[in-house]
């Protein structure tokens, strides 16, 4: 009875040998392909193992994402929102929506969709505006805030008209995971997505290791062209978002003004974070709280940290003029140097 139960069994093994064979040299054969562009203001590039060229279908999915969160598109649901104080959701902007709500939730309103009046207003928006007042600033905070979006069935609608959606703080994550979605769905295991820094990556690399990405050192670097490395990452299987100060700003009356806007107080960010690097299970939510953190300072991130052990984070933060480095202790085994 035995005997026949292992002859029974050798023509399985024997399958299970072979087909893995198959897998791995398949695996091995199948070229990586390399994909860059523009979009969102910024580029793309986009890495995956398969047998064909998927850029027109990876761009068609960017485009549904600018079509609804770009506020230099005229004509997408982000812009007719802020243009008629009413827009019918689709998928994406329900999804998206929902995340920021639960984030601004979660960093007790750091992290704020509708402080688009007062990035226009500082110079850093989809409107290029002087630099307000105090007394201008204390009128735009009156228009921020969550609440004042109202969802009736499948629209979004206003409750006041001066109120504003900026999703530029989240969009390019999402995008990030949109295209991730999209490459799962055709079966690809292996492969790294890269928006404007954010990142999505799944599987190995062509040089059949890990995903190790490089977080930046934070010197003001208006024109993007520093690169040197501060630590890498493994980042395999996982999203990373990086927030940062030191490329968007600007001087004046020698004062430097940077981009990321505290929606309590109106005014660019004082704090002592300079980068901000998340890692999560999908990009938009680390490219949120990635934000997030920028607003809250090294003490606000470690107190919203404390509720969220699933968040990963690697901040470099000014100590009286010196950079210095704090990370959760869950990212330790993900830094590689």
């Amino acid at each position: 009875m035995k005997k026949k139960k292992l002859l029974w069994q050798i023509p399985f093994l024997l399958f299970l040998i072979i087909g893995t064979v198959v897998i791995i040299r398949e695996q091995q054969t199948t070229p990586y392909q390399h994909n860059e562009g523009f979009i969102f203001g910024t580029e793309y590039h986009v890495t995956y193992q398969y047998d064909k060229d998927l850029q027109k279908d990876i761009e068609a999915q960017l485009k549904e994402v600018d079509n609804t969160f770009s506020m230099f598109n005229d004509q997408s649901l982000v812009s007719l929102f802020n243009k008629n104080g009413q827009v019918k959701g689709n998928g994406m902007f329900d999804e998206v929506f929902q995340l920021a709500k639960t984030v601004n939730t979660e960093t007790d309103g750091a992290f704020d969709i509708t402080v688009a009046p007062l990035v226009n207003a500082w110079g850093f928006g989809f409107k290029h505006e002087q630099m307000p007042t105090a007394a201008q600033v204390k009128e735009l905070k009156s228009h921020i805030g969550m609440e004042k979006v109202a969802l009736q069935g499948s629209l979004y609608r206003r409750t006041d008209p001066k109120t504003m959606l900026d999703f530029s703080a989240i969009a390019k994550g999402f995008g990030s995971d949109v295209v991730a979605r999209f490459l799962e769905s055709k079966g690809i295991n292996n492969f790294m997505i890269e928006i404007g820094g954010e990142i999505v990556t799944r599987g190995i690399n062509a040089e059949r290791v890990p995903w190790r990405i490089g977080v930046t050192k934070p010197t003001d670097d208006s024109l993007n062209t520093n690169q040197e490395i501060q630590t890498i990452l493994n980042v395999t299987d996982m999203a990373m978002a990086t927030s940062g100060n030191y490329r968007n700003f600007y001087y004046k009356g020698g004062k430097k003004y940077a981009h990321t806007i505290d929606p309590h107080t109106g005014y660019p960010v004082q704090h002592n974070i300079l980068s901000s690097t998340v890692l999560a299970k999908n990009c938009a939510t680390a490219d949120a709280y990635a934000t997030s953190f920028m607003v809250l300072g090294l003490n606000g991130a470690q107190k919203v940290l404390a509720k969220h052990p699933e968040l990963m984070v690697y901040f470099i933060y000014d100590d009286h003029g010196k950079n210095k480095v704090w990370f959760s202790p869950n990212m330790k085994e993900k830094i590689m140097r």
